[in-house]
């Protein structure tokens, strides 16, 4: 059985005082209180106390234990911090860490690239929690509620998807996921996508989703609508710059608006295949993007009214986080770096910070 420490109570530093002064030692008030007799001697060396043997003959007179000179120091000592508050109000370190928020970054990517940026600089790491700490030990009020503005906004659970028929309709003799290379599922290599629609308002506005498997890097495709002529001309604008080898597969579920997804492998070059029906799984790294994005593109709002400029501002923003899976590297680092120029690819990772 374990032994539970606790702090000496009034009563007892009252019992070590009055013990005191009939000339105990602290052995016998160690058994009387059932406590260590190191506690007892701590407690006596800590408030002052000497015993007569310790004191010269002809010095000062011996110092008493007094217990609520005792007991007022040590509630004292109880409200003083270990160490100084890392993320002070008016620090560097905490504005730099309120502008990496203010991008839209995680306590927790905050964290990771400080550390990475500064390894041999522990002044300049803070951790996650004490980032969080800082925000929700600030008072209530507007500068509080200001602080916790920098964080993202948590997704609500989600509803099960209902179990009947899907009404959405069904295409026939699709590639499916099964039958896609193995080199797609190691993620050893860019130029495999997975996609998806985010839908707006009524599901009457709608936008493109494309994110590279490998590097994370993130593509937005304003469409005028939700048809699959929509995304046929969407997707083909948004490949098309991309060189042959960064158009390698696109995995994507089996809705209506990838009708025409024969003609959109020959324009582009892709592979195209197909998630099994309510497997959203197969897909996690677009799902997973799309809940980053409602931070951005807010669910029941008209899509609409962003035009591809903009999506190109959000996308960039996403990009230019670091991310967990990329060892706290940024996803346009990594897709400049696969394409060959490691010069841009630094020179993005040293100016992450700026």
């Amino acid at each position: 059985m374990g032994q539970h420490y606790g702090h000496l109570s009034a009563e007892e530093r009252g019992a070590i005082m009055v013990g005191k002064t009939r000339g105990e030692s602290a052995r016998q008030l160690a058994r009387m209180l059932g406590r260590s007799p190191s506690t007892i001697s701590r407690e006596l060396t800590r408030n002052g106390h000497q015993e007569p043997s310790a004191l010269p003959r002809m010095g000062r007179p011996r110092l008493c234990y007094d217990a609520s000179r005792a007991g007022q120091r040590a509630r004292r000592l109880a409200r003083k911090p270990r160490r100084e508050r890392k993320l002070k109000r008016e620090g560097r370190l905490w504005r730099l860490v309120c502008r990496l928020l203010g991008k839209g970054w995680s306590p927790q990517q905050v964290s990771r690239t400080l550390r990475r940026h500064h390894p041999d600089k522990p002044a300049k790491h803070v951790s996650h929690e004490t980032i969080y700490t800082a925000i929700y030990a600030a008072p209530r009020g507007e500068l509080r509620r200001g602080l916790v503005a920098l964080l993202r906004q948590h997704k609500c659970a989600r509803r099960p998807r209902g179990q009947g028929a899907n009404r959405r309709g069904r295409m026939h003799d699709l590639p499916s996921i099964h039958d896609r290379p193995p080199e797609v599922n190691e993620r050893l290599l860019p130029g495999h996508w997975e996609g998806d629609f985010i839908k707006g308002s009524r599901n009457r506005s709608s936008v493109g989703v494309l994110v590279d498997r490998r590097t994370l890097f993130l593509k937005l495709v304003k469409m005028e609508g939700c048809s699959a002529e929509d995304a046929l001309k969407g997707f083909s604008r948004a490949f098309r710059p991309l060189p042959p080898e960064l158009r390698q597969t696109l995995t994507y579920d089996q809705g209506k608006e990838m009708a025409l997804y024969k003609t959109l492998s020959e324009r582009t070059g892709l592979a195209i295949y197909f998630a099994d029906p309510r497997s959203p799984w197969q897909r996690g790294i677009c799902e997973n993007t799309n809940g980053l994005l409602r931070q951005y593109l807010p669910k029941g709002t008209d899509l609409s009214i962003y035009s591809q400029k903009q999506l190109d501002a959000i996308a960039r923003r996403m990009n230019l986080r670091p991310r967990a899976t990329l060892d706290y590297h940024c996803p346009a680092e990594m897709f400049i770096r696969a394409m060959g120029r490691d010069d841009l690819a630094d020179a993005i990772d040293g100016a992450l910070l700026d």
